[in-house]
């Protein structure tokens, strides 16, 4: 936790953006904004964990509470330590659940696999790639392109220090990232399969340093300073270089408008109430609590919540169906390591359909964690792939995971999510959780996972993947996405081309929200390169 912080100071400041979150898109925009010499205060409802030193690392959360058991409040702690997420979001079961996402310096990117990939131009212009989605609400096209977007991935690559191969399957290839380390001999081996069937495996590209004794590190913070998240690479410099202010442990929980103008923050800093002024007001705080936020801050002019004109703020939801796959190894491969190395793009487009990509997924938590968030879904009426075991006790399942997983790789099959008006964010229906959601699977959604895998498990059927089937989890919320779509008309979308609002002249959305589609494969680098470029947009304005 930041101690310096004065509140009194922040107060008397009239800052040129105050950027609420500063995870991949607010530490990237902050961080340009900052180098032009502006004054830039971030607001993150985590902690900041500017060094090394600072948070758990090295493991899961789940792996330094005192007994096994899924994540509850009671464990905020330590999850806030460990750069996790830490309130329950409910949905329209009463079901409840603290969703794997990050919150803190870095948000999920300090958390990610590294995993830096670029959009398909296709991606761009979504209506065509699903004609017969009847009742989506895809846009014909994202009000920019492709090429607009181009530099910016190229810089974005460049600024995150993006290592590996070139995919040939995608129609820019992707090819100039410096080089990563030789794959691992588990790797190798199947990179070799997957080219003996007809496949066009590459070199992941990933924001990775690879220094000795890397990890990998997903899904737990890196002790080694070797995974470039937008902490390291951004926000810790923007501070430190650039006279950059934070305030963490910040909740933020209204903005007051005036006209079409928003003149103010309330936010309690480490639980101290404050009041916040900036020329322009930017949220990154996640496709889940930027919606609430905005609806929260509903007034008489705006009953509906700010921003929300079109009444589409919190709906569209998406985040991307992910099932993992277990490959395993003739008896002469080396036991694999937990790096996330290999990927494939022949499932992206098909002539069956569009669904997305197959890449190494890296290590899982011990069976322990995983046994405890079985039960745990059992109790609260959810299914997966080991459900028929739960009833045997948590013993028995964590015999069968080792036994099942042993000399095997595992792969993430990640599938593009479609929006639909039914599937939105809103205020929670308990007083103890942060978030509602409300998510249902269309018949036509339906139809596509289970088209994504049987296309996989024959195309791979020489091999016998083990599938382990978790799409249909609706709290599996890592890439959510969606909630306030850019557009080209008040009417359809919540913000302009350059991610401001329709309705307010100074406030801005730059993360995930931003979204009209999900496409095939990890967010994160085309929200560090929209950042960069609504960061643009800003200091020419």
């Amino acid at each position: 936790m930041n101690s310096n912080i004065n509140i009194q100071a922040l107060e008397g400041e009239y800052w040129d953006a105050i950027i609420v979150g500063a995870g991949m898109s607010g530490a990237t925009l902050g961080y340009q904004l900052a180098k032009q010499g502006q004054k830039i205060l971030f607001l993150e409802k985590g902690l900041s964990l500017l060094s090394n030193e600072e948070g758990l690392r090295g493991d899961f959360a789940e792996s330094f509470f005192p007994a096994p058991a899924a994540p509850s409040p009671e464990h905020k702690t330590l999850l806030q330590q460990a750069g996790r997420y830490v309130d329950y979001i409910d949905d329209q079961y009463g079901k409840k659940a603290i969703p794997f996402v990050g919150s803190g310096g870095g948000g999920s990117s300090a958390l990610y696999g590294a995993a830096l990939e670029r959009l398909f131009p296709s991606d761009f212009e979504p209506r065509a790639n699903h004609p017969n989605a009847s009742d989506t609400t895809l846009p014909e096209a994202w009000p920019i392109s492709y090429q607009e977007l181009l530099p910016f991935y190229e810089q974005a690559e460049h600024l995150y220090r993006v290592h590996g191969g070139g995919d040939t399957i995608h129609p820019c290839g992707n090819s100039g990232h410096i080089p990563s380390p030789a794959l691992q001999a588990a790797n190798e081996h199947l990179k070799s399969y997957f080219e003996s069937i007809g496949l066009h495996p590459y070199q992941l590209p990933q924001a990775c340093e690879f220094v000795e004794g890397c990890q990998g590190c997903q899904g737990f913070l890196c002790p080694r300073n070797c995974k470039n998240d937008s902490n390291r690479i951004c926000l810790q410099p923007a501070i430190r270089e650039h006279q950059a202010v934070i305030a963490d442990n910040c909740d933020v929980h209204t903005l007051h408008s005036n006209g079409h103008h928003v003149d103010k923050v309330l936010c309690r800093i480490q639980g101290e109430p404050a009041t916040l002024c900036g020329k322009v007001i930017v949220l990154a705080a996640g496709a889940l609590d930027t919606p609430r936020l905005l609806i929260n801050s509903s007034n008489k002019q705006r009953p509906k919540g700010l921003a929300n004109s079109s009444g589409l703020v919190g709906h569209n939801l998406m985040r991307h169906y992910v099932d993992l796959y277990a490959f395993p190894l003739d008896k002469q491969t080396p036991a694999p390591g937990n790096l996330k190395e290999l990927a494939l793009n022949d499932f992206y487009q098909t002539d069956e359909g569009k669904f997305g990509t197959l890449q190494s997924f890296g290590a899982l938590p011990n069976s322990s964690i995983i046994a405890e968030e079985i039960l745990h879904d059992l109790r609260e009426g959810k299914h997966g792939w080991l459900t028929p075991f739960a009833a045997l006790g948590k013993p028995v399942i964590k015999t069968v995971l080792s036994r099942l997983l042993s000399r095997r790789v595992l792969f993430a099959s990640i599938m593009e999510d479609l929006p639909y008006l039914h599937n939105k964010v809103g205020l929670p229906t308990h007083q103890d959780h942060r978030t509602s959601i409300q998510y249902r699977l269309s018949n036509h959604e339906k139809a596509r996972i289970l088209q994504f895998r049987q296309l996989i498990l024959s195309r791979f059927a020489s091999r016998k993947p083990l599938a382990m089937k978790q799409a249909e989890n609706h709290f599996r919320l890592g890439h959510a996405c969606g909630t306030c779509r850019f557009g080209e008309s008040p009417n359809t979308s919540v913000l302009d081309k350059d991610n401001r609002c329709h309705d307010l002249d100074n406030l801005y959305v730059i993360d995930a929200s931003f979204l009209p589609s999900s496409g095939g494969t990890n967010p994160s680098l085309t929200l560090a390169a929209n950042a960069l470029r609504v960061a643009q947009h800003i200091i020419n304005r």
